[in-house]
């Protein structure tokens, strides 16, 4: 496995929109081991999407399991995902990989109900909310070429230069 590069704002490259998997090949099995082996080389991370690395497909990894206060479903591959129905709204903080040195105040659905498929192209459904789906949501824009920067709420203290080494 091979610890991928992971792209910094303002590289023009995280503004693109992903294309949807349509070959369920060993390369995208490995790939997806690729994004596992450098989402988990980020200690405290808790999503990747592979336009981050570079690969304009629409592929997420979300694992929040390391944060047992917010219920979750594990470590999620999430392939072609669509948010098929989303309620309420949340204000919450949140950070990025492509973004190491600022967090920021963003507006999110406050539960989903996601559909995808895995690398293997079996279909999955989920019911998410609190953090898992905010996490979900923040991987989500990536793969329309949007940053938590593009979304950021109110003027005063909305972004914030990041004081600790977390994701």
């Amino acid at each position: 496995m091979t610890i991928l590069n992971v792209l910094v704002y303002p590289d023009e490259n995280l503004k693109k929109i992903s294309q949807p998997v349509k070959d369920f090949s060993a390369d995208l099995k490995k790939f997806v081991r690729d994004l596992e082996e450098t989402f988990r080389s980020f200690p405290g991370c808790v999503g990747i999407a592979a336009p981050q690395v570079g690969r304009f497909e629409r592929i997420v990894l979300v694992d929040i399991s390391h944060k047992p206060q917010h219920a979750n479903h594990g470590f999620l591959v999430l392939i072609n995902p669509e948010i098929k129905f989303y309620e309420g709204t949340s204000l919450g903080r949140e950070g990025c990989l492509s973004v190491p040195d600022y967090t920021g105040k963003v507006e999110r659905a406050k539960s989903i109900t996601l559909e995808a498929v895995n690398e293997s192209g079996e279909k999955l459904q989920f019911c998410m909310s609190g953090y898992e789906a905010r996490a979900v949501q923040h991987e989500m824009d990536h793969l329309d070429g949007k940053l938590f920067l593009d979304r950021l709420v109110g003027r005063r203290n909305a972004l914030s230069r990041r004081t600790e080494v977390s994701t």
